[in-house]
């Protein structure tokens, strides 16, 4: 008998542990992992996992968010992380680290200078530590190194005029598609075609520089002029339809009705096109003379027939905008000299509706000289992707454009003609230009009505332009004047992206993330009180328990 009591603990141990092993096994086979969140903030969509599967050996991401952070960066950091953790369990070729890289102080200012010259700009923020504030720098970013390529992460998202919560809350929302993006880049093998348009006055390249780089990680660009449509029209056609897209830029010169034969039927064919159209002639260079006026006038390229027949008209008009950008004008001379910023009304400061995968979170963007877009109804989808302000109005060309408008207070109640169409994405089939019409060309394949694709079309063919300093171009959306930067870049990078992304990583952009963050307000209207809560409280529920402890004690053994 004792022998049996003995031997029955021995067995349950024994069954125990073999139970144990086997469940060990099970869960090491079948790894899974488990999204209990609201939002599904770390369930990786499919589009982001596709560019995993292309990663062979170990691709090395160093995130610059080590040491000690302020809150609200804290959790950057943590969210961070949380997503490297999510794809690092679909590919384990992903591995990452946190670094601090201001953690040696007394090298501090040279390693600030090396992450500078490749590229990663720091933040500026300033922190309050026992009463004192102090400026502190941080470099958001992280670098995905794959055998000998190397990719840059931009971890924060700025908007203009948002709180420290609101750019980590923005931030978060994106690290699913900039860590996303990385990945696809570092694996990018066979490259879209993208024409550059050229030979009919469009914006030099070195105007362009800085928007063709960023393209140069995802697409093979090369210029293309309709010289030879004069003399073989087809085969003009055929070389351009090797292209995925055509990037059209401020074109200047009216296009011949044989160059637009042959771009139409490269739109009914399928080929996807990102148009910056100005039909307004008018410039900020021709106001700095010593009158300091201009005279605006419509400009005519031939394509109006052919937009239309798309489902858009971009009207000869300027766009006079409340929500304005500024400009520096120069008073005084020599040492007593200033630069002064001032309003000015015809280059508006555009918000983004979040209303689509293209602008999603995007900074506001900076137009100059903008034409207003009516869209037209047929079965060609539109989606209106940025407008003016409501409190916006057209003016119509001809029309002189005076600086002395900075000086003068604008009158308010003209500005009732807001919410103009400033760019819109068109999708679907097309009808060609010539429908029903003389064709000036006899092209083989000829189509009236085109296969499914898009066009994206803007009413500004300088929100494409970059800056020149010392004949060398700044980053696009960087004014030097003011040191403000504008979303510019990222919203045509979208445009070009979205067009010509087949995999929908771009649609990863919309998705919404929900961060709390405390409210420092309230926080601090109810620090005293919650102080003696929690100093009071547990000890009132001591005392309670004491007293309720020795009452039921002297009952039971009374």
């Amino acid at each position: 008998m004792l022998f049996r009591l003995q031997k029955k603990p021995l067995v349950v141990i024994t069954g125990v542990l073999v139970l144990l092993v086997v469940l060990n096994a099970v869960c090491v086979s079948f790894y899974g992992r488990f999204d209990l969140t609201q939002d599904n903030r770390y369930t990786l969509s499919e589009a982001s996992v596709k560019p995993l599967e292309k990663l062979k050996e170990p691709v090395f991401v160093d995130v610059f968010l080590g040491g000690e952070l302020p809150p609200q960066f804290r959790k950057l950091r943590d969210e961070t992380r949380q997503i490297l953790e999510e794809f690092a369990a679909k590919n384990r070729n992903i591995r990452f680290n946190f670094v601090d890289p201001l953690e040696d102080s007394e090298n501090s200012e040279a390693v600030i200078r090396e992450l500078q010259s490749i590229g990663l700009t720091p933040l500026n923020f300033s922190e309050e530590k026992a009463g004192k504030v102090s400026r502190e720098i941080l470099f958001p970013w992280a670098l995905a190194n794959y055998a000998n390529r190397s990719v840059r992460v931009p971890l924060l998202k700025n908007k203009l005029g948002a709180t420290d919560e609101e750019r980590v809350r923005n931030s978060v929302q994106q690290l699913e598609y900039v860590f996303a993006d990385a990945f696809a880049k570092l694996t990018i093998t066979d490259k879209k075609n993208i024409a550059v348009l050229k030979g009919n006055g469009e914006l030099e390249d070195i105007y362009m520089a800085d928007f063709l780089g960023s393209l140069r990680d995802y697409y093979n660009l090369a210029p293309f002029t309709l010289d030879s449509v004069a003399v073989s029209p087809q085969r003009t056609l055929q070389q351009l339809g090797q292209y995925d897209m055509i990037l059209v830029a401020k074109p200047t010169v009216a296009f011949t009705d044989e160059e637009k034969a042959v771009l139409d039927q490269y739109v009914m064919h399928g080929g996807k096109s990102l148009w910056l159209i100005d039909q307004v002639h008018a410039e900020m260079d021709s106001l700095y003379n010593e009158s300091g006026k201009t005279m605006a006038l419509p400009r005519d390229l031939n394509l109006g027939d052919m937009f239309f027949s798309y489902g858009v008209r971009i009207n000869p008009v300027l766009v006079n905008d409340l929500y304005f950008t500024q400009i520096v004008m120069a008073s005084g001379e020599g040492n007593d000299s200033r630069y002064d910023p001032y309003p000015w009304y015809y280059a508006p400061m555009v918000m983004s509706p979040d209303n689509h995968p293209v602008n999603t979170n995007i900074e506001a963007l900076r137009f100059d000289f903008a034409n207003a877009i009516d869209t037209l109804k047929n079965p060609v989808r539109k989606t209106i992707l940025l407008s003016s302000s409501p409190l916006s109005k057209t003016v119509g060309v001809p029309a002189d454009i005076d600086l002395e408008i900075i000086t003068r207070e604008p009158d308010k109640a003209t500005y009732n003609n807001g919410n103009q169409p400033l760019a819109v994405l068109l999708e679907g089939r097309f009808n060609s230009v010539y429908k029903n019409r003389i064709k000036p060309l006899d092209l083989k394949d000829n189509l009236d009505t085109g296969v499914e694709t898009g066009m994206i079309v803007i009413a500004d063919g300088d929100l494409i332009k970059n800056q020149l300093n010392k004949g060398r171009p700044l980053e696009l959306g960087y004014d030097k004047w003011t040191n403000n930067f504008y979303g510019n870049k990222e919203f045509l990078r979208n445009c070009v992206n979205y067009l010509l992304d087949e995999n929908g990583l771009i649609y990863i952009r919309s998705k919404k993330v929900t961060i709390p963050f405390l409210d420092k307000e309230k926080v601090a209207e109810e620090a005293v009180f919650r102080k003696v809560i929690n100093l009071i409280l547990p000890l009132v529920i001591l005392i309670v328990f004491a007293l309720g402890f020795g009452y039921f004690r002297k009952r039971r053994y009374r």
